[in-house]
């Protein structure tokens, strides 16, 4: 598959983006259990049915150095006009068969996302994403369409609405921004060497989403404007735990 220039120039030096491929199955697998730890990871045969499906849909991002897949996108092409807002993610991805996915349909469906632990905050998730929206674009499909969770909101439900929440974490990444720096400038005036990987600011077009006490996802686009209310069921993942608040 040809990658759009946008997906490549978000990449770090050492990563390549390309199409999912037969030999990345037990990779995805160990990426699937190393960020939900507690689920079942993906099996051989559903990533083999999601290939395909729809193979030009399923991305993975490759660590050059090791030749290990450090990303993966899964997507399918749906009518939304065959579905309800609050149906879940076991109905939108026909359990994670994709079975009912449309060759012509106007929206691209983001079944899954996931980046390994060790090569997170590289800017890796942005270029799947920007994948994504090329394919939207080569094929003018309508639109593009994803849901997620802020982690750790699990544990401030009913004490912190969404926004309030995302402004407490915002300050503290904040602050946590101004020590490094300072340890930084410390480090470097006493001699010593305080590299850090490069890290990349999330996209502007982020979508931010958050379960509330009354069990309903809100949706927030950039400035935290709300986008919509979906049950919680709307953005879960219930096999296996992809719309649970990541720890």
């Amino acid at each position: 598959m040809a990658t759009s220039r946008e997906a490549e120039i978000h990449l770090p030096e050492g990563y390549s983006i390309r199409s999912m491929i037969e030999g990345d199955y037990p990779d995805i697998a160990a990426i699937c259990a190393a960020v939900y730890p507690d689920e079942t990871p993906y099996e051989r045969v559903e990533l083999a049915v999601h290939h395909a499906v729809f193979p030009e849909g399923q991305f993975v991002v490759q660590h050059d150095a090791s030749t290990r897949v450090a990303g993966v996108h899964f997507t399918l092409r749906l009518d939304l006009v065959h579905f309800h807002l609050d149906d879940d993610w076991e109905t939108i991805t026909a359990h994670d068969t994709f079975a009912d996915h449309e060759p012509g349909g106007h929206t691209l469906y983001t079944a899954d996302m996931m980046t390994h632990p060790e090569h997170q905050h590289h800017g890796i998730a942005r270029a799947l994403t920007n994948a994504g929206r090329d394919l939207v674009r080569g094929r003018r499909i309508w639109r593009m369409v994803g849901g997620s969770r802020l982690a750790g909101y699990h544990e401030w439900v009913g004490k912190l609405a969404p926004e309030e929440f995302e402004e407490r974490r915002e300050a503290e990444a904040a602050e946590a921004a101004e020590d490094a720096e300072e340890a930084t400038a410390t480090a470097a005036a006493d001699g010593r060497s305080s590299a850090r990987p490069p890290r990349h600011e999330p996209s502007s077009l982020q979508v931010l989403a958050a379960a509330d006490s009354s069990g309903v996802v809100h949706l927030f686009g950039p400035g935290l404007i709300p986008l919509a209310r979906l049950p919680v069921a709307g953005a879960a993942a219930a096999k296996r735990g992809r719309g649970k608040d990541e720890q």
